[in-house]
């Protein structure tokens, strides 16, 4: 006797799936590959012979040593807007012409978005004319919809801004001028639209609004940057308002927001022109403000939190600080700041107690210690540029367009192979992504698909 299965289930909208396996004469493979990891709490498995138990250890293996890898990258650097990828199985070393070109695409038009990927999809904003548009494709590059959602950034640097947030079956976007559209994920349809300019008075900043949405439960998280409403949470289904804050009264400063869970409290982190805000998720209260500032007011990386630790982190020889929260969450206090590494908008990626990222003014590649500050490396192995993080490599994407796997050994940047990105045009800003053992790579008007399993 061997197992099959004799029905599987998906629960919609649930965070339980439940799977009933049954004796019979043959095998046949469970399809897991539709299940979403992250969002599975508990397999039920119900066992209908003693036999099954001596098979069990071996499904449940098979199972999960199969399909463990693949997080959904649906948002922003990540599942946890961090740049870590929990991926396993990829190579250590590239050939000399870089890992495997699957696909590309090159009709994006201008923009800095990378991509969000899910189970089956893959989802990218770029521009047509004044407009923007979100772009889904399959696994194999087909184009699956395109829809136009607003006007895009027409001024410096123009194109799309925001990569797309992928949650459940809708996607969220905001444009260069601060429109909120919401979309069905599955068929490109927009759902709602809400202008924070026009609806919450909010103000643009000098190279257009720069945000990735934020989801919290039902709540999703924006900055229109006015007076009384500084930061507002909206309906995630129907785009009425939940609760707005006066945060600070400052414009929004490029920042896309962290959500951290602290102690009883989930509080979102951001940062406008001139202070790094703490607010409560549930209500919107002002917890704590602290300053920080740098001459342009830009703040374009997402704050990293770690066991009771903040760090917020400027362009422009402005460099980091940390901040140590209350346990209550209703302070901070500063531990440290250091300048040398300085990154604009590349992120940065802790790994134990080492802190990794680019300089600006700096021009190099920075290691820090976590608990001092301390700088404990640097190094010029390529230009300024963004990194991520998965299965033991940086992933390091610099601003002369060259992709390069480095080895975070000994609190140092040990390149391991590189390669020149060989379509699209203007600057190298995208970010990386990293799902299912692909590398997503962003280059202007073109997005290339690399396999990078071994």
């Amino acid at each position: 006797n061997t197992l099959s299965t004799k029905n599987y289930s998906k629960i919609s909208n649930s965070e339980t799936y439940y799977i009933n396996i049954v004796l019979t004469s043959k095998i046949t493979v469970i399809p897991f590959y539709y299940l979403s990891l992250q969002r599975i709490h508990e397999i039920n498995i119900v066992i209908r012979s003693t036999i099954m138990y001596k098979l069990l250890p071996i499904s449940i293996f098979l199972i999960f040593s199969s399909f463990i890898y693949a997080q959904e990258a649906s948002q922003w650097r990540g599942e946890n807007r961090d740049g870590i990828y929990n991926e396993t199985g990829l190579l250590k070393k590239w050939p000399t012409s870089g890992p495997k070109l699957l696909w590309h695409y090159d009709k994006l038009g201008d923009g800095h978005a990378s991509a969000s990927v899910t189970k089956n999809r893959i989802y990218t904003s770029g521009t047509s004319g004044e407009n923007g548009f979100v772009i889904a494709f399959d696994y194999q590059g087909k184009t699956l919809w395109k829809t136009i959602y607003a006007q895009e950034w027409l001024e410096s640097y123009e194109g799309v801004r925001t990569t797309p947030l992928i949650h459940k079956d809708k996607l969220y976007i905001m444009s260069g001028y601060g429109n909120v559209v919401c979309m069905n994920a599955q068929s490109g349809e927009i759902i709602w639209k809400v202008d924070l300019f026009k609806d919450y008075d909010g103000r643009n900043i000098v190279w257009g609004v720069t945000e990735n949405l934020l989801i919290d439960g039902e709540k999703l998280i924006c900055t229109p940057g006015g007076i009384t409403a500084n930061v507002i949470a909206l309906n995630k289904n129907t785009g009425k308002l939940i609760w707005k804050s006066r945060g600070n009264g400052e414009k929004s400063a490029y920042c896309s927001p962290a959500l951290i869970n602290h102690g009883n409290k989930k509080i979102i982190v951001t940062q406008t022109e001139k202070h790094i805000l703490g607010i409560d998720a549930a209500n919107g209260k002002l917890l704590w403000k602290h300053p920080q500032t740098n001459r342009y007011s830009v703040h374009a990386n997402t704050p990293l939190y770690s066991n009771g630790y903040l760090y917020c982190v400027s362009g422009y020889g402005k460099g980091g600080v940390q901040l140590k929260i209350s346990d209550d969450g209703n302070s901070v206090k500063e531990m440290w700041r250091n300048s040398s590494l300085d990154t604009r908008m590349g992120g940065v990626i802790l790994i134990g107690n080492q802190l990794f990222g680019s300089g600006d003014y700096s021009r190099k590649w920075v290691c820090l210690d976590w608990k001092t500050g301390k700088e404990l490396f640097t190094s010029k192995i390529l230009k300024n540029g963004n990194l991520i993080y998965a299965d033991g490599m940086l992933y390091c994407y610099d601003q002369a367009g060259y992709v390069a796997l480095v080895e975070p050994k000994n609190a140092s940047y040990n390149l391991i192979s590189k390669f020149k990105v060989p379509y699209g045009y203007k600057q190298h800003w995208a970010h990386l992504v990293i799902h299912n053992k692909k590398l997503y790579v962003r280059h202007g008007t073109s997005l290339m698909v690399y396999y990078i399993g071994n």
